[in-house]
C-alpha cells in the first residue's frame, strides 16, 4: 500500500535532530516524529522505509548506497511517496553525525551546527526510477546467483527435509484448528484487514514470529505463540501473555537469547534450521495444524533480496514439506470474501421469525381468528360440563 503524507518539497531545506543507527528496524523503535534518520542501510527495503516514513521523519541519510543497482528495491520510492527528504552520502563516516545534534539538509549537502559540511546527494524521484529501471535491466545476474546458491544448499541440506523434529511442550492446541502465521513483511496489514472475517469465525491459533507479535497487536489481536529470533519483538508484546519460543538452529546458535534473559520471562527452545518465519510454520504443522495461513511472509525474489538473504532454500524445502497445508492469506482473503456465514444463515431465519410473531400479535385479522378458537373452546368446555 503506498502510504503518502504532506511531507517537504522536494527541494526545500530540512532542518531536525540526528538519530542514528546502524539496524534501522532497532533505530525506527526510538526515532520521534521530525527526527531525521541517520541509516547505513544498502539497498533500502520497502520494510524498513514504511517504518521510517510511520515513525514521521522528515529526511533520512543512507552512509550507504540506498539503491546499489543489484536488484529494484522498493525502499527509496516507499520514503518519496512518503514525503520524506532523502540524501545518499556514501563518502561520509557513519560517526560524523552525532546523535541528538541538529542539523540542517539541502541540495548542497549535509550542514553541522559547528560548521561542518558532509557531502551528500539528494535523490529524487526520477533518479531513482532511472537507477530502479537499470537494477532491473541487470537483475539477470542477481537471479542466476539467487539460485545457484538455493540449489547448492539443497543438494547438501536437501536429507533434512523430512527429518524429525522435536516440539517443545506448548501448551496451545493445535490439533483440529487452523494456524495464522504473522510477519511483519509486505502488506501485512492489508492482510490482516482482509482476514477479519475469516480470523473471527475459525479462531486460528495466532503465530506471531518477532516483530509479527507487534503487527497482531496493532489490529486489536493477541497472539497465542511468538517465535523467532525475538530482536524486533517489543517487550509489550513478550509479556502480553503469549507461549514464547525461541527459534534456536541446529549448530547451537541462538541469537536473541540474550533478550530474553534480560527480560527474565519464561520461553521455550525450538531446534530447527532456516529463517523463523518457515521455523514457525514448521512449528504449526508438526504441532498437528489442519490449515496455516501465512501474511506478511517473504514469496518473491526482491523480497528475499530485501530481507539480505542470498536463497531460499529454507523457504523451498518448508514449502515442500507442508504442501497443500500451508496457503497465503491472500488466497484465503479472496476464496472467503462475499460468504455467507452458517450463523448469518440463523440470523436471518431468527429475524424472519420474529417479524412474523410481531405481525401476528399486532394484526387485527389474527386477533380475530385467536379469538373465535378461544370462545369455540371456551363453550365446548362449557358444553361438557352440561353434560355431566
Amino acid at each position: 500500500m503506498k502510504r503518502t503524507r504532506a511531507g517537504v518539497a522536494p527541494d526545500a531545506t530540512v532542518v531536525g535532530v540526528v538519530r542514528r543507527g546502524k539496524r534501522t528496524k532497532d533505530l525506527i523503535k526510538s526515532l520521534q516524529p521530525g527526527d531525521i534518520a541517520v541509516i547505513a542501510h544498502a539497498d533500502l527495503d520497502r520494510v524498513a522505509a514504511d517504518g521510517l516514513v510511520e515513525a514521521g521523519v522528515v529526511a533520512v541519510i543512507n552512509t550507504e548506497p540506498s539503491i546499489t543497482g543489484r536488484y529494484p528495491n522498493g525502499g527509496p520510492l516507499r520514503l518519496l511517496d512518503g514525503g520524506v527528504a532523502l540524501f545518499d552520502a556514501p563518502a561520509a563516516t557513519f560517526d560524523e553525525l552525532d546523535d541528538g545534534a541538529s542539523i540542517r539538509c539541502d541540495a548542497q549537502g549535509v550542514h553541522t551546527a559547528n560548521g561542518t559540511h558532509i557531502e551528500a546527494v539528494r535523490r529524487a524521484r526520477a533518479d531513482v526510477e532511472a537507477a530502479m529501471e537499470a537494477a532491473r535491466g541487470s537483475i539477470g545476474t542477481e537471479i542466476e546467483r539467487f539460485a545457484s546458491n538455493t540449489l547448492e544448499y539443497i543438494q547438501h541440506e536437501g536429507h533434512a527435509l523430512y527429518a524429525p523434529l522435536s516440539l517443545p511442550p506448548l501448551r496451545t492446541k493445535f490439533e483440529g484448528r487452523h494456524a495464522l502465521v504473522v510477519v511483519r513483511g509486505h502488506d501485512y496489514r492489508e492482510d490482516l484487514s482482509a482476514l477479519r472475517a475469516y480470523i473471527r469465525e475459525y479462531q486460528p491459533v495466532l503465530i506471531g514470529v518477532d516483530g509479527g507479535a507487534d503487527a497482531l497487536l496493532e489490529v486489536g489481536l493477541t497472539p497465542d505463540i511468538i517465535t523467532g529470533d525475538f530482536d524486533s519483538v517489543s517487550e509489550r508484546a513478550v509479556h502480553c501473555g503469549a507461549e514464547l519460543v525461541h527459534h534456536v538452529h541446529l549448530d547451537g546458535r541462538a541469537p536473541g537469547r540474550e533478550q530474553l534473559l534480560e527480560w527474565g520471562v519464561p520461553y521455550l527452545e525450538f531446534v530447527a534450521d532456516g529463517m523463523s518465519e518457515d521455523v514457525s510454520m514448521l512449528l504449526a504443522y508438526e504441532a498437528g495444524a489442519e490449515l496455516i495461513v501465512a501474511v506478511g511472509t517473504h514469496a518473491t525474489m526482491v523480497e528475499f533480496l530485501d530481507k539480505g538473504r542470498k536463497g531460499m532454500s529454507s523457504t523451498f524445502l518448508t514449502r515442500l514439506r507442508l504442501g497443500p497445508v500451508l496457503v497465503d492469506a491472500k488466497g484465503v482473503s479472496r476464496l472467503y470474501e462475499g460468504r455467507v456465514r452458517r450463523r448469518d444463515i440463523a440470523l436471518l431465519v431468527g429475524a424472519a421469525l420474529l417479524a412474523m410473531i410481531v405481525v401476528s400479535i399486532v394484526s387485527e385479522p389474527i386477533h380475530v381468528f385467536l379469538n373465535g378458537i378461544r370462545l369455540t373452546l371456551r363453550d365446548f368446555w362449557f358444553s361438557i360440563n352440561d353434560w355431566f
